[in-house]
């Protein structure tokens, strides 16, 4: 495609895009949409002009296109008429983030609650759920784990969150012809609002959501799991160290329940290893409303 040289790495454009490396591998092998070149190790390397036809692909499945629909549109473009800048939404989307982030801080409620306003008048559910409150989340996680802010923050931004994410999901119809859905924390997890954000996502597209949250026993699990009946459970990983009894859980449930796809996700998974990556890509929901979308749907 043009230029030959490659740039990044698979890693490297992964945290550029926001979107899973096994995603990746997936959508050049189902549909040929690019050929990172290889360096003598073997490895994959992509150029910018890949890097803005990832872009350009992403932004129309965050629009509601599938991705087999947006590679059709993709081949109908020239080239140089395919990127799309979204680089002023995405600015405007993080100077909110940062100001509700503060405000947040300051115990200022009323003003937070002016600022969300602003920001679902302004942006699609998906994009203030993952660009402004998703990565508050990330945000406040990192810096309550490093001691920048005291306990009584991480709650009090944490409830504010929560229930503005609830208010949203409880006022969203289900499609009776779509599957159930379980959704739960992972083991020793009591970090939610990720969770509730997943949550939110398939509620806007009609799912019945089964959502329980943390603490949840594994045999408690596998009761309602037996009793509802899904076609999909997601369990969701915020911290490191939970991963493990996470993946453990998540492969419990695929042994005794046939038919019932697991998926994890989860701030956590961006701290994989690229053996265990690789050994459970099949679960791995990604960070973006594209990759969900993308896993969902195959």
């Amino acid at each position: 495609m043009g230029r030959i040289e490659g740039k990044y790495n698979i890693k490297a454009v992964s945290n550029m895009l926001g979107i899973q490396a096994g995603t990746l591998r997936a959508w050049e092998r189902r549909y040929d949409i690019i050929e990172p070149v290889r360096n003598q190790a073997g490895h994959r390397l992509y150029t910018d002009e890949h890097v803005a036809v990832l872009r350009w692909l992403i932004n129309k499945v965050n629009k509601g296109f599938t991705i087999g629909q947006a590679v059709g549109l993709l081949e109908d473009h020239d080239l140089h008429d395919m990127p799309v800048d979204t680089t002023n939404e995405n600015d405007r989307a993080s100077s909110i983030k940062e100001e509700l982030f503060h405000a947040l801080l300051r115990f200022q409620e009323h003003k937070s609650n002016q600022i969300l306003d602003q920001a679902f008048g302004m942006f699609s559910i998906e994009k203030v759920m993952t660009d402004i409150l998703g990565k508050i989340l990330v945000e406040i996680g990192d810096k309550w784990e490093e001691g920048e802010i005291s306990s009584a923050h991480e709650h009090y931004i944490t409830a504010f969150l929560r229930t503005k994410i609830g208010s949203v999901f409880h006022n969203l119809p289900v499609d009776g012809l779509l599957p159930k859905v379980v959704c739960v924390c992972g083991p020793d997890e009591t970090h939610e609002i990720g969770l509730l954000i997943f949550t939110l996502y398939l509620r806007r597209r009609g799912y019945e959501v089964i959502y329980l949250g943390s603490g949840v026993p594994k045999e408690d699990l596998n009761i309602v799991v037996d009793e509802v009946k899904p076609k999909m459970v997601f369990i969701s990983c915020t911290m490191t160290r939970h991963l493990k009894g996470t993946f453990e859980a998540a492969e419990n449930l695929k042994e005794k329940f046939e038919g019932v796809r697991v998926g994890v996700g989860g701030n956590a998974l961006m701290n994989l290893s690229a053996k265990d990556e690789e050994k459970y890509e099949d679960m791995l929901l990604g960070f973006s409303p594209s990759e969900w979308e993308q896993w969902i749907r195959v």
